[in-house]
Parts: structure tokens; sequence; C-alpha cells
């Protein structure tokens, strides 16, 4: 069967990821987190103090573009993909509060989306591609054959966020995982440039009530009728 283009959008903490890397590796397709790259973003720039105080002037991080160089490297102890800046891996330290508390305002910047656009329509263009983000299905890839929106209800989306950063050592209080998670909704869907919003013809999957095999089971049953529709 011919390799497709599938594309992931939603909020903040509803698993896209989760279900973006299972489909991978059902699949055997390619499997880009766009959130990392701009998460790998706002930690160079943090780095390098050019984020002080969740204030930034944005020609600075414009001007600091060049020199980051994004990577996605399968491990094959973990199983998953990891993200590397400038050759190192960050796959820990993009996940941190102090990123997430910073990233949604770092992508509101166009030429950055610009320049992350290009590198992710680049790791696409042969297609057997699984791609998460807040624009994939609406800009990077207006033309994926299989488009997901999801979402799930935000007490879901706490918890869900909390497990994550308790697993990884990270103990933060219910309120200030919700306060984060609400912000960056308001950031993702009231930016100039390439909001969050559902694209055209993608299809809703609210996962408040279902486990990661449901979901999964769900979304491969689309690719098969997918699939057969074009084969």
């Amino acid at each position: 069967m011919s390799r497709i283009t599938i594309a992931i959008d939603g909020y903040s903490s509803c698993g896209k990821s989760t279900l973006a890397k299972a489909l991978a590796a059902k699949l055997n397709y390619a499997y880009i987190d766009s959130g990392a790259m701009y998460r790998c973003v706002t930690l160079y720039c943090l780095r390098k103090g050019l984020i002080n105080n969740k204030q930034f002037i944005p020609e600075e991080i414009i001007a600091c573009l060049p020199d980051i160089k994004l990577s996605f490297k399968f491990n094959p102890f973990t199983k998953t993909s990891e993200t590397f800046l400038n050759g190192e891996n960050v796959e820990k330290e993009i996940r941190s509060m102090e990123i997430a508390a910073n990233v949604s305002k770092i992508s509101t910047i166009k030429e950055v989306r610009q320049h992350m656009v290009a590198i992710q329509r680049e790791f696409g263009i042969h297609k057997g591609v699984v791609m998460d983000g807040r624009d994939i299905g609406s800009h990077v890839f207006p033309h994926a054959e299989l488009k997901l929106f999801m979402t799930a209800d935000i007490e879901t989306r706490v918890n869900r966020r909390m497990d994550e950063l308790n697993s990884k050592g990270q103990h933060v209080e219910f309120q200030e995982v919700k306060m984060n998670l609400e912000q960056r909704d308001y950031d993702d869907t009231h930016r100039k440039e390439s909001p969050l919003t559902k694209a055209k013809n993608a299809i809703v999957l609210d996962n408040t009530d279902l486990n990661k095999e449901e979901q999964l089971e769900y979304v491969l049953r689309l690719i098969n009728d997918q699939l057969l529709t074009r084969d």
C-alpha cells in the first residue's frame, strides 16, 4: 500500500505525541515532534540569556535561528525518537516547566514559525511521516491524507501532564500545571501566525475517555480505510 502523511494537531497534553509515536512505530513511519522543535529554540534562547522573566527581544531570537540545528534520532533501547539540539540530546530538558512557560510566546514569532515550517516540510517530503503540533494539518501539510484534531477536557489534560512530569522527577502542583495549560491554550489559539485551529476535513478525536490502546486502534482503522480508498 502507498504511504501517506498523517497530521495531528490539538491542545497541549492531549496525548498527540503518544499517539503519533505509536502510529509511527506500528506503520514504520518517521515521527516528527514539531512541538519539540519550538522547545529546542526556547531552550537555546534561555541558555543564551535571550529570555529573561518571559521577556525577550524578537530580533535577537530571529538572529540566532541559523545557529540552531535540529535532528531526531531513534533510540533502540527506549524504542522512541529523541530530540537533538546541535548534536546534544535534549529530550529531557525540553520537557521542563520552564520551557513550557516560554515556548508558546517564542512560537508566536513569525520568522521562527517560518523557519520551523521549512524544516518540517523537508522532513515530510517523501511521505510516510507522522507529525504532531498546532498547525500541521492547517499550515505545514494542508494536503495531508489524514488529519486529526485532538482534544480532551482540562482536568484530564492536567492529570496527564502531571503524570508525565512526575515520571521524570519533576514534582509540580495541580494548579500550576492547570494555569500553564490554560495560558498555552490562549497563546496557541490567539497568536497571529498560524494559530491552533481545526483544519478543514480534520477528524476530531476527543480522547478524554479513551486509553492509549483504544485511540490507537481507532486511528489505525481510519488509516486502513484511507489506504484502501487510495489503492
